[in-house]
């Protein structure tokens, strides 16, 4: 949340500087020097709310104008300054909330509560610590200033082999994937994932004879690229031309325990490849990016659904016209049915799927329903025909092309 202490100290510092200028109408923020005394007078009222109801302020000479030295003299209560810090309070319930949904815990799993950090000292804190975590109080015998270098201690003897019996575990903060065909976003580590982790899918070209691929990295939750943070970008050049959905690329994620991520791509007919490294300072999201990433996921899902659902019925039926458009035809020194079908089959099939075709180009905001509904149309043309070359499973447009076509075909393209 990028919440600390100086969060809490300005809310004080702002409550003083408000109160000295409507009673003496002079603007103490804007003198650094008395910023400064109020800075560190608000730091020793905070830390002494944590032990009492309330702290005395005392501040002379502050300032001075034309009539005189001016001083500070207030009293600050817990209830007020609850009061002033109640939004820096309810900024803590977000992560923690968010946390407990990531691991699937309920607040009854919840073993202890360990408060990180000087300002979980703050009643207040504790208390909300307590409620979210099914009244169970925090564990106050470790000091909180400290527990981050305790922690890292621990690391260090899990990393150098000396604590046998304890797994840290650290997890991505953001699903990381590449984007597809229609500006999609292609998921390979999701959410939570623990790292180290490695995770390898094959994708394949969207066109004829492509001759180089674009691999974009992408860190977010939301359905399309366009919404989600580019991490890095490479191109893969040198695939054989081939028909569209035959080239197999094989994009590699990898994550080591530092959070290095690796990104490689492979051409496997050639095995050609390049890659990309991705730090943990170039380019990656603080915390606020990544909890306001993941809230706007939520927000948008259902209407992120809707575009997924169209781009992936637009993609199929595309898909579907150009499978069976190559099987018909042919495709290098594959026939396909061409030598098998008459020309009145072939033909009708052709204006099908160029009927087909010029629907889709004359319709881009058709909703998944309408574009379902023309592609099973042109199947409706197109499949009995097929069927008489290659029987009862040959209706759709990849089997028109035998397994091995079948397979590639399923490959996301980039």
């Amino acid at each position: 949340t990028h919440l600390g202490g100086d969060d809490f100290d300005k809310k004080i510092v702002d409550w003083l500087a408000e109160a000295f200028q409507k009673k003496e109408g002079i603007a103490l923020l804007q003198d650094r020097q008395a910023l400064q005394r109020l800075t560190e007078a608000a730091e020793k009222a905070k830390v002494e709310l944590s032990g009492v109801q309330e702290a005395k302020i005392s501040l002379p000479f502050i300032t001075a104008d034309a009539t005189g030295p001016k001083h500070i003299e207030e009293t600050l209560s817990r209830a007020k300054f609850e009061q002033l810090a109640g939004d820096l309070i309810n900024r803590c319930r977000t992560p923690v909330e968010q946390a407990m949904k990531d691991a699937k815990l309920s607040s009854s799993d919840i073993d202890e509560i360990v408060l990180v950090g000087g300002s979980t000292r703050i009643p207040s804190i504790q208390t909300l610590a307590k409620d979210l975590c099914g009244g169970k109080s925090p564990n106050q015998s470790v000091n909180p200033d400290e527990v981050v270098a305790v922690g890292a201690a621990v690391q260090a003897g899990v990393l150098a082999g000396e604590v046998k019996d304890i797994v840290l575990l650290d997890v991505t903060p953001l699903s990381l994937g590449v984007e597809t065909l229609g500006g999609v976003s292609t998921v390979l580590i999701s959410r939570n994932t623990t790292i180290p982790t490695k995770k390898t899918e094959v994708f394949s070209t969207a066109v004829d004879s492509q001759p180089s691929v674009e691999i974009v990295v992408l860190q977010g939750e939301r359905q399309f690229a366009k919404d989600n943070k580019i991490l890095g970008t490479f191109r893969l050049d040198g695939v054989p031309p081939a028909p569209r959905g035959v080239p197999q690329i094989e994009v590699t994620f990898e994550i080591d325990s530092n959070g290095i991520l690796n990104v490689g791509a492979e051409d496997k007919a050639t095995g050609k490849s390049e890659k990309i490294t991705i730090t943990n300072d170039k380019g990656r999201l603080t915390e606020e990016q990544i909890e306001k990433m993941i809230k706007e996921a939520e927000q948008f899902a259902d209407e992120d659904k809707k575009v997924k659902e169209r781009v992936d019925a637009k993609n199929a039926f595309d898909g579907y016209i150009h499978s069976m458009r190559s099987a018909t035809e042919g495709s290098g020194e594959n026939k396909g049915l061409s030598e098998k079908m008459d020309a009145d089959e072939k033909e009708k099939i052709m204006d099908a799927l160029k009927d087909g075709q010029s629907w889709l180009d004359s319709n881009p905001e058709a909703d998944a329903e309408e574009i379902k509904e023309k592609h099973k149309e042109v199947e409706g043309i197109c499949a009995p025909i097929v069927s008489k070359y290659y029987g009862a499973g040959g209706g759709g447009g990849g089997g028109a092309g035998g397994g091995d076509e079948d397979e590639e075909e399923a490959h996301d393209e980039l």
